[in-house]
């Protein structure tokens, strides 16, 4: 509720005397912004925001969660997660509809109120600090409006502090509240350092704000804005992908060149997340609750760098050999080998091997006598590092919101999108491929083939990372890829005739062999609602100048 949470430092008012009395209990506007210490405390805790999750069930980031809504993934958790990917979502739901909405205002408010009274304490700041600070309040600010946009549409909108009268605000329209987190961004980036010391690892940069007003342009298919902004990005020279995939979701790959936004985690500071133990196994001490789908694992190709349709490498029996690198790096698949375990989801494969031993050791496989084991037979891999065995529910692995490589598809698909395709759209394609390890593409595309091609590498890339739910709304093809069952690994063996056409969308079609997969769950999409989340109904009970989203 916006009127109630966003202003968490109210004033206390009595009948008698409340133009003399300060509330005891809390921080007070008219005595707490007043130095830079006090500044510095207020902008930290925004950046605590951008850890938002579920904490009735998974203490995982929830920019991540939304890809486990969409084809290629799947939370066996009977959540809101479920529900989404179902078309089931309602206006009640309290972690995601209510949770992800209040969560937004409580930060917009707090961003507000620090931009409406910092200037009490400009003339005892630092003045590269105090424009810092203001540039970060902008930036998060643009940040969760981004978010709230996208996910319900028209909202309300204000830049100042509330007050715990301001119950009515109307919905403002998306465009315009779009075209003010445009101009925020721009602002913040204009404002904001370049780079910082490593003792200030993780502040918003430059980088990150321009990085940013390119995702939310593309994400609202603003091509030119998402070009000018991923393009100046790139002109600043200060980032690259990082050489080695593997080891770029791992503490050995942390911090490093290809991070533009990220979670900064810390034990010491209290700040964890447990995305190791909803991905791990029962084998590894997980729950296996967050998975990837056959549809996913089809999605990558050969090493050759096509589909596996296509490629005369692919083997159907033996399905993960050849394989684009990025499968293997962001998928758990069976025989492999995950944190020193034998990993196998055969019905048949009742014992495996613990290399964890010395000598290694037969033991009872989990990952398929045990009833909550992996549902699809497969497991993530992305964020989980062999450094967390005895850390599974507390994790302090950053984790990244935005990445380099992002940026470089957003140039390419803007500039596809705009029928401005040169030497380098490729090389920014090709530059994820090749990081990759499957070779990049060759010049000569039509702008269709370009788009497709884009689309394939999001869709394989950024796996795991909460960007596929937008990505298929955006490109309007979420009503024919959210249709029908979620399919998981054969009952039984790998066979030969189990190599999937792949429809127009780069989606695998499973009909000559659907009765041998398994089967976990169906996606449901209705396109005249399923766009946007509900208005949550407990903000429509106490404002009347709310209204509902189509179809809820």
């Amino acid at each position: 509720m916006i009127s109630m949470v966003v202003f968490s430092s109210t004033l206390l008012y009595s009948c008698e005397d409340y133009l003399v009395k300060y509330p005891l209990d809390q921080p007070s506007d008219a005595t707490f912004w007043s130095t830079e210490s006090e500044l510095q405390m207020a902008i930290n805790s925004v950046y605590r925001s951008l850890y938002f999750t579920d904490r009735a069930t998974t203490h995982v980031p929830f920019q991540f969660l939304f890809d486990f809504a969409t084809d290629i993934s799947w939370d066996r958790n009977l959540s809101v997660w479920q529900l989404l990917g179902q078309g089931q979502v309602t206006s009640v739901e309290p972690t995601l509809i209510f949770g992800a909405w209040s969560n937004a205002y409580v930060n917009i408010g707090n961003c507000n109120r620090l931009l409406a009274y910092m200037h009490k304490a400009e003339n005892v700041t630092n003045a590269d600090t105090f424009k810092r600070i203001e540039a970060e309040a902008r930036f998060f600010r643009a940040y969760w409006y981004g978010w709230l946009i996208n996910l319900y549409g028209d909202v309300p909108f204000t830049t100042d502090p509330l007050d715990v009268f301001d119950a009515g605000l109307p919905q403002t329209d998306k465009e315009t509240i779009y075209h003010f987190v445009m101009e925020e961004l721009e602002l913040a980036g204009d404002m904001l350092p370049e780079e910082y010391p490593s003792s200030d690892r993780g502040r918003i940069t430059k980088g990150a704000a321009w990085a940013l007003k390119a995702r939310l342009a593309l994400f609202n298919n603003d091509w030119e804005i998402a070009a000018e902004a991923s393009g100046k990005v790139m002109a600043l020279g200060k980032y690259e992908l990082y050489s080695n995939f593997d080891e770029l979701f791992t503490y050995e790959g942390q911090n490093n060149s290809e991070e533009l936004l990220t979670i900064q985690f810390s034990r010491a500071n209290q700040l964890t997340h447990e995305t190791p133990i909803h991905t791990r196994g029962r084998l590894t001490g997980g729950f296996a609750t967050k998975i990837p789908t056959q549809a996913l694992i089809d999605s990558y190709a050969s090493i050759d760098g096509l589909s596996i349709n296509e490629s005369p490498l692919y083997d159907p029996k033996n399905p993960f050999e050849n394989r684009d690198p990025r499968l293997n790096a962001t998928c758990v698949v069976p025989g492999s080998i995950f944190l020193g375990y034998q990993f196998e989801t055969h019905p048949d494969s009742l014992q495996v091997w613990d290399y964890n031993q010395n000598p290694p050791k037969r033991i009872d496989n989990q990952e398929v006598i045990n009833p909550y084991a992996t549902f699809s037979g497969y497991q993530y891999r992305k964020y989980v590092s062999s450094d967390e065995r005895e850390f599974r529910r507390e994790s302090e692995l950053n984790i990244m919101l935005i990445r380099y490589a992002e940026i470089l598809l957003i140039y390419a698909e803007s500039h596809i999108e705009l029928g401005q395709v040169d030497n380098t759209v490729y090389e920014a394609i090709n530059s994820v491929r090749e990081r990759a390890g499957i070779p990049g593409i060759e010049q000569g595309k039509s702008l269709e083939e370009l788009r497709q091609i884009v689309r394939q590498e999001r869709k394989v890339e950024f796996a795991y990372e909460g960007l596929r739910f937008f990505d298929i709304r955006r490109w309007e093809i979420a009503e024919d890829v959210l249709s029908g069952p979620l399919y998981g690994r054969p009952l039984g063996e790998y066979k030969s005739n189990h190599i999937p056409e792949f429809d127009e969308n780069g989606t695998p079609v499973y009909e000559a062999y659907a009765g041998e997969l398994r089967v976990f769950d169906t996606r449901i999409y209705n396109p005249s609602k399923d766009k946007l989340l509900p208005i949550p109904q407990r903000e429509l009970d106490i404002n009347s100048n709310l209204t509902q989203n189509p179809g809820y």
